[in-house]
């Protein structure tokens, strides 16, 4: 609420401001002419009383961001899915316990992103078809090493040697991050059919240049753990690469088309199963009652009399449930029968 000083009050503050400092020329520089500009900026000055500070948000012009926080959030999202098939995957394939989960989505510049990450280190460049360009898969040494020790017989520990990767070893980790793009694939197909393939494994992150340093990147961070060995990973995202998809990147449309698609593909699932089931049929002639000695001393040529006229329909069971009435009769030399009505359910029309 804004407090509109009067003049005397006015006079009293600038008495006690000229005062304050020493100088009584500041008391007799109030003329009219000076006062005026005082007044009108007092009228307009808003009353802080309650003390409370505004928060101030540093924004960096020279760093606008590009993703929004529900946009940041659907990112999450999609590589949280991500994380989880490839820790089943993983876990499969190198036959031990891992454990991977987002730890942060952040956007930075793609300068700052490589000065980040080790050198040397594992960076995997993928093609994203359709979308133009490619992303970053980075993934620490100790990670990568426990991963090859592993596929190579050992119990999955990681060497304190830095080094680059040699080309036996370049060949091993090629297949667990081909087996990754496949998870990413399936990760994104709610919000496009993406088919990531593996273009090329650098060990200096300098070489990778995918798009300009100043461009703007949204990095998906991982904690990764291979039985015992800790590590890290990253998916690097430039700008320019998801910026079709951006009004897709959204937590609204990404649940909504989970839904339709889950529920449109679950219905034709379930029909294709349906057209395959086996079930039995029965055509009932009729019954009648038997004693033991009468079945025991059944004959062939003997004639059991049913209960059933041959001028009334039938019963045709579905299962153990009475479906349709039928009459029986033949197609070629096939026993057949011919529906003539449907029985209705109980409780139904």
């Amino acid at each position: 609420m804004t407090e509109i000083l009067s003049q005397n009050e006015i006079d009293s503050l600038l008495t006690e401001i000229a005062s304050g400092g020493g100088g009584g020329s500041g008391a007799d520089s109030g003329s009219e002419e000076g006062m005026e500009p005082v007044k009108e900026t007092a009228r307009n000055v808003p009353s802080y009383s309650s003390g409370k500070a505004k928060k101030i948000k540093i924004y960096d012009f020279k760093r606008p961001d590009k993703f929004s926080k529900d946009q940041i959030r659907t990112l999450q999202m999609i590589h949280e899915a991500f994380a989880r098939l490839t820790t089943t995957s993983m876990s499969a394939q190198l036959r031990t316990l891992v454990q991977i989960h987002v730890s942060s989505v952040d956007q930075l510049t793609y300068d700052e992103f490589i000065r980040s990450v080790p050198n040397p280190t594992t960076l995997a460049l993928a093609d994203m078809n359709p979308l133009k360009g490619n992303t970053v898969f980075e993934m620490d040494p100790n990670i990568t090493f426990a991963v090859i020790d592993r596929l190579l017989g050992g119990k999955g520990k990681s060497i304190s040697i830095s080094r680059e990767l040699t080309d036996i070893e370049l060949n091993v980790i090629e297949t667990v991050i081909e087996r990754m793009l496949l998870n990413l694939k399936e990760a994104w197909q709610n919000v496009i059919e993406l088919n990531p393939s593996l273009t090329t494994i650098e060990n200096n992150p300098h070489f990778a240049q995918i798009v300009a340093p100043n461009e703007m990147v949204v990095v998906v961070a991982f904690e990764v753990k291979v039985g015992d060995t800790e590590g890290s990973a990253n998916l690097c995202f430039p700008h320019l690469l998801l910026e079709p998809l951006m009004p897709k990147l959204s937590a609204q449309y990404w649940y909504s088309s989970a839904r339709k698609e889950k529920t449109v593909e679950n219905l034709a699932n379930l029909k294709n199963r349906m057209r395959l089931i086996k079930i039995p049929v029965t055509a009932e002639l009729g019954s009648t009652d038997l004693t033991v000695r009468d079945l025991l001393n059944i004959r062939m040529g003997d004639v059991v009399p049913l209960n059933q006229k041959k001028t009334k329909d039938i019963i045709f069971r579905v299962g153990e449930k009475q479906k349709f009435y039928c009459r029986p009769g033949t197609v070629g030399k096939k026993i057949a029968v011919q529906i003539t009505g449907i029985i209705p359910e109980e409780g139904g029309e």
